[in-house]
């Protein structure tokens, strides 16, 4: 046994070779990817650009963090949780029907997956180019915003539905068939019992996601943060910037943090 053993170990694959070559060809891979890099630091000034832009953070402009008119960043708030929370629940109520004709243990294959086509369709454009197609519709404003914002959650939303009704236990709905309950009371007793909590676990976490996207969306004209800080910006007003991004960072700490709470009490009933 013990010849047997080191008989094995003698011929065991000798590995050295190939690694040292591999660590070389990635080695030349990222001196040769290296070599792209170009520093504009000295040429444009960029590290005073980032010390203001630091300065401006850490010394926000109060009178705009405080101001409650239409054109201070409670307002602002307020809009881009207005534009997240409506887009959300308008993606969420359509995602319901679609995912219901789309989950393949309640419809044919071929429906099933002519949905899915659909949805990873919805899910391949990115929610700034839908936000640039509304706001050449609409106008710019919240309401663009809104509409992105429920076309982009359809996707994400839409996927895990199906996931949720697939894995449905069909042993709760054999029980109350057998027990003579009605269609309806199955629905309510078996069905919904089990897509409620993944359901609103669905929606509270795009909600999270879309609060983030309505800032980014503000920068093509579809309300929210976004315009003002990026007009902020270019006119290198670092003060204003960083109350904006002040109130942003307060308002996803505190949605983090309620959605968290919800998620946790949904999971664990």
């Amino acid at each position: 046994m013990e010849n047997k053993i080191l008989s094995a170990y003698e011929n065991r694959p000798r590995t050295l070779w190939s690694r040292l070559a591999l660590g070389a060809v990635l080695v030349a891979l990222m001196a040769w990817s290296a070599t792209a890099a170009v520093d504009y630091t000295g040429a444009s000034g960029g590290g005073q650009i980032a010390a203001s832009i630091i300065s401006g953070i850490l010394h926000p402009d109060l009178s705009l963090l405080f101001n409650f008119t239409t054109e201070g960043v409670p307002y602002l708030m307020l809009e881009t949780i207005c534009i997240a929370f409506l887009g959300t629940v308008v993606g969420a109520v359509l995602a319901i029907p679609l995912s219901f004709l789309t989950a393949s243990n309640l419809v044919p294959k071929p429906i099933a997956f002519a949905g899915r086509m659909a949805i990873m369709a919805i899910r391949t454009v990115p929610s700034l180019v839908y936000g640039l197609m509304f706001v050449r519709v609409t106008g710019m404003g919240a309401f663009p915003g809104l509409m992105t914002m429920a076309l982009s959650s359809i996707g994400m939303v839409s996927k895990m539905y199906i996931e949720a009704i697939e894995d449905l236990d069909v042993k709760i709905l054999e029980s109350l068939d057998a027990a003579g309950c009605t269609t309806f009371q199955k629905i309510r007793y078996g069905i919904l019992p089990q897509l409620i909590p993944n359901f609103a676990s669905t929606a509270i976490y795009r909600f999270d996601i879309n609060l983030r996207d309505a800032t980014v969306l503000g920068l093509v004209g579809a309300g929210g943060y976004g315009a003002p800080l990026i007009f902020a910006m270019n006119a290198y007003r670092w003060n204003e910037a960083g109350a904006i991004l002040a109130g942003l960072i307060v308002l996803v700490l505190v949605v983090e943090y309620g959605s968290t709470k919800i998620r946790v009490k949904l999971a664990r009933g």
